[in-house]
């Protein structure tokens, strides 16, 4: 007979973003005459059109498909050598950062790796999420059989978890006792929150002094705008003996239905195997890279070069500037609502205490049946979310603005 999974029965409720699909799917099959009013600042993802940088060269690239002389079938599964350089020059080098071509691992998306990484590390890691966070830190890791049962709170049992809370400016210390893996977001995806060199140095010296890895989720780093933060763990010294870096093309490029991202490993990056011997990570994932992904398809990873191209700068330059404006019309509109407000200037999400005496699925259910919003519970990103909101500023103008008002009508 066949036998499952157990630990996925440990996951006590669906994903975060289908629970909110399906709430928003029976409140509008309950008043269809709102439907048209609905405006989604839940889920982060891209209303503008792709660059046009990127749509010149996935046109290009379409008519060399239609050819035999330069159709393309399997490609290198960690990515054409011509993107890998483009990334490792563009991103790093130009910057004064270390990182060869072959660090780099093109995929489909920063989710998926910051997932898959699991698959080359071992089992008897002790690991520290952030608290709140990007739940597919959590969400894996149960999968993959790393901790015990969740208590009522949500907590599970064998993961350390730091919290980041206003006190703390959403960026969390490194904890007191040692850890072997620790998940860091900066730009904080839901917070909005930007880690200081200073914090990031913390980072690094505690991971060197206790021989663990820093995961470093990056995807937002586009979106910070203030002079002080740092855009890559590689720029703080002795990080590329602690750190695995991944990034996306999905918030800058508009890429999220498009599906792009990189992430790297360097070759000086050693962790221990069961015999007491260090031994390094970059040829484990490209291991596991070749075996189970047969890689991005070509059209895109064309697309993405294009984003390097001097007209793909400006195009993304624009686009953050676009998203980062409407992030400052929510805050100010939310403020006005006499809400207090964090986030929105080095990322695109704003985060929003909720009003005494409503949990954040109060939040968001009030704010989706009263205003017709959709807005994000902050429970759902972890223990210490609850008691706020997050609203994501990926969207018009006109539905930016909107919302501002909407938000400013609503009686709390």
């Amino acid at each position: 007979m066949a036998f499952l999974n157990e630990h996925f029965f440990k996951l006590k409720a669906g994903y975060l973003f289908p629970e909110i699909a399906r709430r928003v799917k029976a409140f509008t099959e309950a008043n269809p005459a709102t439907a048209g009013r609905l405006i989604r600042c839940g889920i982060g993802d891209v209303t503008e059109p792709l660059p046009g940088a990127v749509v010149a060269a996935l046109h290009k690239a379409v008519d060399e498909m239609s050819v035999r002389e330069s159709f393309r079938g399997y490609g290198p599964e960690q990515g054409y050598d011509w993107l890998r350089a483009a990334i490792a020059q563009n991103d790093y080098r130009a910057h004064g950062l270390e990182v060869a071509d072959d660090e780099i691992f093109v995929s489909d998306g920063s989710k998926c790796d910051c997932g898959n990484i699991l698959d080359i590390l071992g089992h008897k890691n002790r690991i520290a999420i952030p608290d709140p966070v990007y739940p597919v830190y959590v969400d894996t890791n149960v999968m993959a059989g790393h901790t015990g049962e969740a208590n009522e709170q949500g907590a599970y049992a064998g993961l350390v978890y730091l919290p980041c809370v206003p006190d703390n400016g959403f960026v969390p210390a490194p904890p007191k006792e040692p850890v072997d893996l620790v998940y860091l977001c900066s730009p904080n995806n839901p917070t909005g929150a930007a880690a200081t060199r200073a914090q990031l140095e913390a980072w690094v010296e505690y991971a060197r002094r206790h021989e663990a890895i820093l995961l470093f989720d990056a995807a937002y780093e586009a979106y910070i705008t203030q002079p002080g933060y740092p855009h890559s763990i590689y720029e703080i010294p002795g990080a590329r003996e602690c750190a695995i870096e991944f990034r996306s093309f999905s918030k800058s490029g508009g890429f999220t239905g498009t599906r792009c991202a990189f992430t790297v490993v360097p070759k000086t990056l050693l962790a221990w195997d069961d015999k007491g011997e260090r031994k390094p990570l970059h040829p484990l994932w490209l291991r596991r890279t070749t075996t189970k992904f047969n890689g991005v398809p070509y059209l895109v990873q064309r697309g993405a070069e294009a984003l390097y191209s001097p007209e793909g700068k400006a195009q993304v330059r624009a686009l953050v500037e676009h998203y980062l404006g409407n992030a400052r019309i929510l805050v100010e509109g939310a403020k006005k609502a006499g809400l207090t407000v964090f986030g929105g200037v080095n990322a695109p999400y704003i985060w929003v205490q909720t009003p005494p005496g409503l949990g954040s699925w109060q939040v968001f259910d009030k704010i989706l049946t009263e205003a017709q919003v959709v807005i994000t519970p902050g429970a759902g990103f972890g223990s210490k979310g609850e008691g706020f909101f997050r609203v994501s500023a990926f969207n018009s103008r006109a539905n930016a603005e909107e919302v501002a008002r909407r938000l400013q009508a609503l009686k709390w």
